[in-house]
């Protein structure tokens, strides 16, 4: 597939939906079937990422265009200084990524790596990739999360010690795959060309005058604050009450991002003199350069529907479930396997603990909480090309196939390897 794509010079929405069409064929799926499972795997994904992409395009284009983006980035490097703006971004990254799902801190918070990149003269990887990082070791290993709730209901563990260890062993993790690895591969990798996306985020100049830091962090913030209400009233609030459904309902995701683009259009447009025929502009300009990312998206998610309805990833799973090893490596293998074969993090975190929960059931000396933690890192192993998370990043930060395999791939597998490694040192002290 990345031959066909870097080498033959094809477009990656082709060799994708090719590729899956024929791996189907070979599988020995029904031909009639093939292209179903195809539209439904990219429907799915596409359902929830596609609605997130744009509402956070547009959030991310008033940030931008108000001088917003600009106030923050100013802040950030005042604080932090200018050589240390990627931990600064690692930092802001595990904090946004706690109550969201990953493809909604990276909307929110791409728009402020391109202006804090921009200013602060710093290559955009150095900047971008820590914040990644963060916000993949969140989705993964730390509760609220829907995968790692699913996992930790599935081993019976421990919510408190799991979130406890979880950042214990998740912020040694980001500082590694995030700052370390980020300067590391910011030095060796260089985006090719001209990012459009970049440029519609980054003005030549900032206004000569900025809103308010306080205000431009709650608008772009907003969005966590009600995701992060509706988590918590599931668990404090009566599922049946007027107020438990209000929460739940401005708490989904696309809802809380709605609310706040709508919010964005006065606080960062019409308080800032934009017109609304000025505002409309702005939010139908920065869609056009999102096309490709959502077909790139859904046909990733197209992708791995086809290789588990086809049977291919049951058939790697089951002889992993053949290998005696370790419960720990068991789980994070499971997870590892599920999630090159299908794409999606949380569906190989959901698929490998209910697979290992019976098995840890009926054994001894084995820590539920790190077998939490273990299976979320085997879920982001190797960023592969049928995860949505590959083609988002790819286009948002201007790379080739090679370039993204080369940072992104090689960043979720350090995470990957690191929570395996640091959850087998912890199970010594932790049973």
């Amino acid at each position: 597939m990345n031959s066909l794509i870097a080498r033959f010079r094809i477009n990656p929405f082709i060799v994708l939906f090719s590729v899956s069409i024929l791996l189907a064929l070979v599988a020995g799926m029904p031909a009639d079937k093939v292209v179903g499972s195809f539209e439904a795997g990219a429907g799915h994904v596409l359902g929830h990422v596609g609605t997130v992409i744009a509402l956070g395009t547009m959030l991310g284009k008033m940030l931008a265009e108000s001088g917003g983006a600009d106030r923050i980035a100013l802040t950030i490097s005042n604080i932090s200084g200018r050589r240390h703006v990627d931990w600064a971004m690692m930092l802001i990254g595990l904090l946004v990524g706690l109550p969201v799902f990953f493809e909604v801190g990276f909307v929110l918070l791409i728009p402020l790596a391109f202006v804090l990149a921009d200013r602060t003269d710093t290559p955009l990887l150095r900047v971008a990739l820590p914040m990644g990082a963060a916000l993949s070791i969140t989705h993964a290993l730390i509760p609220p999360h829907p995968a790692a709730l699913l996992a930790l209901s599935a081993y019976h563990a421990n919510i408190g010690l799991t979130i406890l260890l979880g950042v214990l062993i998740g912020t040694p993790i980001a500082v590694i795959a995030g700052p370390l690895f980020g300067r590391f591969a910011a030095a060796r990798v260089v985006p090719i060309g001209v990012n459009p996306l970049a440029q519609q985020f980054v003005n030549s100049e900032p206004p000569a005058s900025l809103p308010g830091f306080g205000i431009t962090v709650f608008t772009i913030l907003s969005p966590v604050f009600l995701m992060l209400a509706g988590s918590m009233s599931q668990g404090i609030i009566a599922p049946d009450t007027t107020l438990g459904a209000i929460l739940r309902f401005v708490g989904n995701t696309d809802i809380a991002l709605l609310l706040a683009t709508v919010l964005s259009f006065y606080v960062l447009g019409q308080a800032r003199g934009f017109s609304r025929e000025t505002i409309l502009r702005f939010t139908n300009e920065c869609l056009g350069p999102t096309a490709l990312i959502m077909l790139l998206v859904g046909a990733g998610g197209g992708f791995g529907r086809v290789l588990v309805d086809s049977g291919v990833s049951k058939s790697i799973t089951d002889a992993a479930l053949g290998a005696h090893v370790p419960l720990l490596v068991l789980a994070w293998m499971l997870a590892a396997i599920v999630r090159v074969a299908c794409g999606s993090s949380t569906v190989a975190m959901a698929t490998a603990s209910g697979i290992v929960a019976p098995i840890l059931a009926r054994s001894t000396g084995v820590s539920p909480e790190l077998m939490v933690l273990v299976t979320g890192a085997g879920s982001v192993t190797f960023g592969p090309m049928n995860d949505a998370g590959f083609w988002q990043l790819k286009e948002y930060l201007g790379l080739t196939v090679p370039q993204t395999l080369k940072t992104w791939s090689v960043l979720e597998t350090l995470i990957a390897v690191c929570g395996l490694v640091f959850g087998l040192i912890a199970s010594i002290f932790i049973h």
